[in-house]
Order: C-alpha cells, then structure tokens, then sequence
C-alpha cells in the first residue's frame, strides 16, 4: 500500500473532496484493497485556524516552548480509531510527544495492523488492555495494577494498550478486535475527575486517554513520566481552551512553569 504526504495537492479532488483518508494516508481500504471512494475533507469548529505547524494547536497559544520528554519503564501503545487523526483536540498525540518509545496504531475492524500483532507475540512485552470491568463476559481477564510490577519482576516491560476514540468507539474496537481477546484486561481505578474542557464528557469520571495514560503511569511506579505527561496535557488543555476564546496566556501557568524548569 503506498503511503504519501496526507492531505497533498495530488490527493484532492474538485471542492475539497479527498480521494485519501487524511489521517492515515490509505488511498485503498486496508481490508478489501478496493480503492478508498472519495471523501469530503474533515471539517470541524476552528477549522481555519491559523495554527501551528509543530503542535497543531492555534498560533495564539502554541505548545512548542513546552515540548518535553520523558523516559518510563512502561509502554504505551494506542489503538487509534481512524477518525481520532482528524481531530486537534485528540490528546492521544500528548503521550508520544512526552514518550518517544509510544507507538500508534490505526484501528480497522477487518485489517488488524501486522505490526500490531507482532510486538503482541514478542515476549519481552507483557501487554495489558486497558478497558472498565463492568461486562461479565470476560471477568476472568481482569487484573489489577500490582500485576504491573509482577512482570516487572519478571524482567517484562509491561505495555499500556489504550484505545483512543469516543467511548462508543472503544467499546467496538475492544469487541471487534480478536487479537485483544488474549490480552488481561486492565481497568483504571482512580478517584480522579476528568480535567479536560475541549469535549464533554458522558461523566467527570471519564477520564481522557492522555489522563489515562499518565494515572497508569503513576499507578504503575513510573512518576516522572506521570509528572511530565500531566503537566503537558494541563499546558495543552488550558492552551486549547483559551484560544477558543481567542485569547492570548500572557504569564506561564504552573504546569507551563514546571515544564520550562525541565528544560534547563
């Protein structure tokens, strides 16, 4: 499958009509190899927003001077569903800003990604699948967050496979996918609320998969990472929120601060 620059002069058609996906560059389906019919390029609120090239966030409040990373025992590995590439507001993007080593997979229901299903066969890797135990079904796959530092003992590097979408999304990518079906099943238990403001959630206790990922890290024993993430996805959060206001940050915030101060 040929893979070209996303959104490319060539990859248009008259009135904004896309002949590939814009957030994985596929110009066929994956699962049937037929070519991909056309598409109207993804439009959303702020869509012609000046922004910047690096963060994608509007020029008004870049994240750049921010940017940082960090290094953590544990992986992280995103099941991404297609339509989250679109989105500015997608915060799955923070964690592989902060953690180089994160690797991003596109979800496809009939074409699991290959190098998905070999990083899941390697045995230095022990991956759980993050996902609530509120279904019977698979109650036998449940483990808690002390299994993480088991295999930590064991020499494994234990693997955080989240699934990033919306919360309807996730529920089919965990039960349309075979190959997570041998995977434990790894529920967050925190007394934390959710902190994000560019989308609604269902409840405060939905957490969002940047959040998500840096309470595991926490939980999981790796607290500079959690620091470093948080931190980050507070910067693009509040960064995100005011320029919808169309309004400038002119004095650091303390995450931006503590940010600022890793880079010295």
């Amino acid at each position: 499958m040929q893979h070209d620059t996303p959104d490319s002069c060539a990859d248009r058609l008259p009135d904004g009509v896309l002949s590939r996906d814009p957030g994985t560059g596929l110009s066929h389906d994956p699962g049937t190899g037929h070519p991909r019919p056309p598409r109207r390029e993804f439009k959303s609120r702020g869509s012609l927003v000046e922004r910047c090239p690096g963060c994608n966030l509007p020029e008004l409040n870049c994240l750049c001077p921010y940017a940082v990373t960090s290094e953590s025992h544990a992986r992280v590995w995103l099941l991404t569903h297609p339509m989250e590439h679109h989105k500015p507001t997608n915060t799955g993007r923070l964690i592989r800003d902060v953690l180089v080593e994160t690797e991003v997979f596109t979800w496809y229901r009939t074409a699991p990604d290959k190098r998905l299903l070999a990083l899941l066969e390697e045995a230095r890797y022990a991956p759980f699948v993050v996902f609530p135990d509120d279904q019977p079904d698979y109650a036998e796959r449940v483990v808690g967050i002390d299994t993480v530092e088991q295999v930590k003992q064991e020499g494994r590097i234990p693997v955080y496979v989240l699934l990033d979408g919306t919360w309807r999304q996730a529920r089919r990518i965990f039960r349309k996918s075979p190959y997570l079906k041998q995977l434990p099943v790894l529920p967050l238990r925190t007394e934390r609320l959710t902190r994000y403001r560019l989308r609604k959630p269902a409840s405060a206790e939905h957490l969002c998969t940047a959040e998500v990922a840096a309470e595991l890290l926490r939980q999981g024993g790796d607290i500079d990472a959690a620091q470093a993430l948080g931190d980050y996805f507070d910067a693009f959060n509040d960064s995100y929120a005011a320029s919808r206001r169309f309004e400038k940050i002119e004095a650091p915030t303390a995450a931006m601060q503590r940010l600022l101060a890793r880079k010295t």
